[in-house]
């Protein structure tokens, strides 16, 4: 039962961190708008709290369940993408056309397809693992329909979220055991579109040459960044203390967002930074625990994906933060404001924990817990009688 509990308490802590985190980034700047202190709080606890069921369900669902609705989810959550061209209904944010607004309710699809994408790579890998050395096996369908995935969101400019797709696609295909000639080419394939995509982009293309520069202009290109690391510097090893951060008065933009990395290392110091780095390696051994011990290719293959998509996403995140990247717009998951993509990884570490309650000898164990719980009950009864 190691790999549940370490999911399942690492999840819980980092959740919970993200909710105080994004109440005290985000307070100064919503009564700067007129709203309350809570406002961006609530929002977010209430994206939790939608979550939370779909990451019970999931974690409940039997292993087959999930493969079995593997094509139609991928193809409804590509449907879905699509709507985000439709006049009327997508919604453009930051010159990223990645949005659903109906009403008061907006939604990002190109989360739904992170969670769907490595259940079907899961599903088809697995399938054809003995054939996975031959190219052609290899390559289809898996690559042409992964590379459908990242096209539509492509479509929308939204370059991050294409970034972390083909991650996840990464870890499905090393996992799964294509050979490593294949990568090679691919990594050179993946380099040229990414050169081809920044320099046809002036924003990209400022965002990278900013990040490059010596004298980059403070005021401008690189003003988030400099905040950022002011804010990580200013923390010291122990923080200002919770509620004390000086660069969430305005001077941080995306304080409460893809930059919470850098309150937290305000706030809460290196302690904290280092404590968030910390429940992020408990998920990534739980779930590379998963990966060893679970006997199905399908469980093996999709936990690989998920690792590289929450994990890859936050070591980027950080490295943004810290400066080791350019500016991408990536949050930090399970700790910034958002709700498709806090409600999508919640869901997707409800599958890993699926598959950690399916490892040999966990249901045994879950059953003798419960046992033993059953027995405790009787006895207080009795005692109380």
């Amino acid at each position: 039962m190691t790999s549940y509990y370490v999911l399942v308490g690492a999840t819980t802590l980092l959740l919970v961190i993200g909710l105080v985190m994004v109440l005290s980034s985000s307070s100064v700047e919503s009564l700067d708008q007129g709203d309350s202190a809570y406002s961006v709080f609530f929002d977010q606890a209430k994206f939790a709290l939608v979550g939370l069921p779909a990451l019970f369900v999931l974690s409940r669902m039997k292993v087959r369940v999930l493969q079995l609705f593997a094509w139609p989810a991928l193809g409804v959550a590509l449907v879905f993408q699509l709507l985000v061209f439709v006049p009327g209904l997508g919604a453009g944010v930051g010159g990223n056309q990645n949005w659903i607004r109906v009403g008061g309710i907006s939604a990002q699809p190109s989360e739904t397809i992170k969670l769907t994408l490595a259940v079907w790579l899961g599903a088809v890998l697995a399938r054809k693992l003995h054939l996975l050395q031959q190219w052609k096996h290899a390559l289809i369908p898996a690559v042409p329909v992964a590379g459908l995935a990242v096209l539509v969101v492509l479509a929308g400019h939204d370059l991050g979220t294409a970034l972390v797709l083909l991650m996840l696609v990464a870890g499905a295909l090393f996992v799964a055991g294509v050979p490593l000639r294949m990568f090679g080419l691919a990594a050179l394939a993946g380099a040229g579109v990414a050169t081809l995509l920044t320099v046809t982009s002036k924003n990209r293309t400022g965002r990278i040459t900013s990040w490059l520069s010596n004298e980059c202009d403070a005021q401008s290109a690189c003003y988030q960044t400099l905040h950022g690391g002011w804010g990580l510097a200013s923390g010291g090893w122990g923080g200002l203390g919770l509620g004390e951060s000086r660069e969430k008065w305005s001077y941080l933009p995306a304080a409460h967002n893809d930059f919470i990395f850098a309150i937290i290392g305000e706030e809460l110091g290196l302690i904290g930074t280092l404590l968030v780095v910390g429940l992020f390696g408990l998920l990534a051994f739980a779930m590379i625990r998963v990966i060893r011990r679970h006997p199905d290719p399908f469980v093996q293959i999709t936990t690989g994906a998920i690792l590289c998509w929450i994990i890859g996403q936050a070591l980027v995140n950080i490295a943004v933060v810290i400066g080791l990247a350019p500016v991408i717009g990536l949050p930090l998951p399970l700790v910034s404001a958002g709700g498709s993509a806090l409600i999508m990884t919640m869901a997707a570490l409800g599958v890993v924990i699926a598959f950690a309650r399916d490892e040999p000898g966990a249901a045994e164990a879950l059953a003798a817990r419960g046992g033993v719980v059953r027995r405790s009950l009787a006895v207080v009864g009795r005692a109380r009688g």
